[in-house]
């Protein structure tokens, strides 16, 4: 897509009263029917998970109190539509089938535990903040091992379907495929704020969840019980878990080098560096308004697809929060990340010189910037234009966020990093 034929700005105006294509509403009347089937338990989707792969061995069984209390969350707080029903029980019934496999797998291959993840690449930072440029960017050099989005979803291949892994015909490509497809007829402008495609490179936060441990299962909706659990754990079991799944994906499909991302990270710098010791980890920032703004509409957006009615400033709101949380406890913890081997990333200096700031990067982290690193990334910076779907003109009173207010709470970070305020 040229500069040319980039769409218009868009303000995404309906937010509280989405509006739908006539494709989308017929997906939506033709799954309400099918609604009043699913149950949100753990016991029925477990039994449903073993079904479906022919497998029973769900390793640790730690991890059923963890899925009840996400289920409960989704029972008594989230005003989930029949097509969130539908989908919330499709989802948890995908992690507990990847559980199934991976349990299966390590069984088979126990080897598979004695596989380092050497050095990884770390980003840390806020949704919005460049992150998934950054993610990207390095992702295109061949040197480095990425997890593509359908790889997220379903990281060990049925047994029926071991033969065709890894191949074109591979059935995991065209599920997910088909997946997006359904998600752009119902989100048509998601892409202009996040690029979603079956190889689209993905965050690691979809294989913690197969752990059933993730601030994830907040963006499905504002869920305060889970919330509070899973801030008062530690995350280290649960990153461990996370590295291992991470080894099977190495032993399935190769790689050595991982470059992840996930906004999580904020929160679990503990864990992390206790996870990956000798990690070089990327900590991006922004001005938190401008962050709280882009997210809140985001998510809001995307609440469309699985929650009646969408309030968007209730889930904007609830973000900003969940925000403030993540940033004071990046400020509390940043010293656990050593400063030999990590690195603060202004989003503005990042998008004046993004091949200035990744040839820093790999200076820090010993990784060679060789001619095949040089032209893959010069050819996915030409190729992939910000904004080249359409920009987004944010609105700030249709979710109710008080940049005055926010700024202000949020002042000792961006004093702390050197954050410019952004105008607003």
């Amino acid at each position: 897509m040229t500069a040319t034929a980039r769409p218009e700005p868009k303000r995404l105006d309906d937010l509280a009263d989405p509006h739908f294509s006539a494709e989308a509403t017929a997906i939506f009347e033709g799954a309400a029917p099918f609604a009043d089937m699913v149950e949100l338990n753990a016991d029925a989707l477990m039994t449903q998970a073993a079904a479906a792969t022919g497998l029973d061995d769900f390793g640790p069984m730690d991890f059923v109190e963890r899925l009840e209390i996400i289920l409960h969350s989704l029972n008594t707080e989230a005003p989930l539509s029949p097509m969130g029903r539908i989908g919330a029980a499709s989802q948890m019934g995908q992690l507990l089938q990847n559980r199934l496999l991976i349990a299966a797998l390590l069984a088979r291959h126990p080897e598979i535990h004695d596989i380092e993840i050497a050095a990884p690449i770390v980003i840390a930072g806020l949704p919005r903040t460049g992150t998934t440029h950054l993610h990207n960017l390095i992702s295109a050099d061949p040197a480095l091992r990425s997890l593509p989005y359908w790889e997220s979803q379903q990281p060990v291949p049925l047994p029926t379907e071991t033969s065709l892994a890894n191949t074109p015909e591979d059935p995991r490509l065209a599920r997910t495929e088909g997946g997006l497809q359904v998600m752009n007829i119902i989100m048509p402008d998601f892409n202009r704020m996040h690029e979603m495609t079956t190889w689209h490179v993905h965050e690691e936060i979809q294989i913690l969840a197969i752990d059933f441990s993730t601030m994830m299962f907040e963006t499905m909706a504002p869920m305060p019980t889970w919330r509070d659990y899973y801030k008062s754990h530690d995350q280290t079991p649960h990153y461990e878990y996370m590295k291992t799944v991470l080894k099977a994906c190495q032993f399935l499909r190769g790689g050595t080098r991982w470059i992840l991302k996930s906004p999580q990270h904020l929160e679990q710098f503990g864990p992390l560096a206790r996870t990956f010791p000798d990690a070089t980890f990327l900590v991006t920032h922004r001005d938190p308004v401008s962050v709280m703004v882009s997210m809140g509409t985001m998510v809001s957006y995307s609440a469309r697809i699985s929650l009646s009615p969408v309030d968007p400033v209730a889930i904007s709101n609830y973000w900003a929060d969940r925000l403030d949380d993540m940033l004071n406890a990046a400020m509390r913890d940043r010293e656990l990340l050593a400063t030999s081997q990590s690195m603060d990333i202004r989003f503005d200096q990042f998008m004046a010189d993004d091949l200035g700031t990744i040839r820093s990067i790999y200076e820090l982290a010993g990784q060679p910037m060789d001619a095949a690193a040089e032209a893959a990334l010069a050819n996915y910076g030409a190729t992939h234009e910000r904004e080249r779907f359409g920009k987004v003109i944010y609105d700030v009173d249709q979710i109710g966020i008080d940049v005055p207010a926010r700024r202000e709470q949020m002042r000792a970070y961006s004093e702390r990093f050197g954050i410019p305020d952004e105008p607003w």
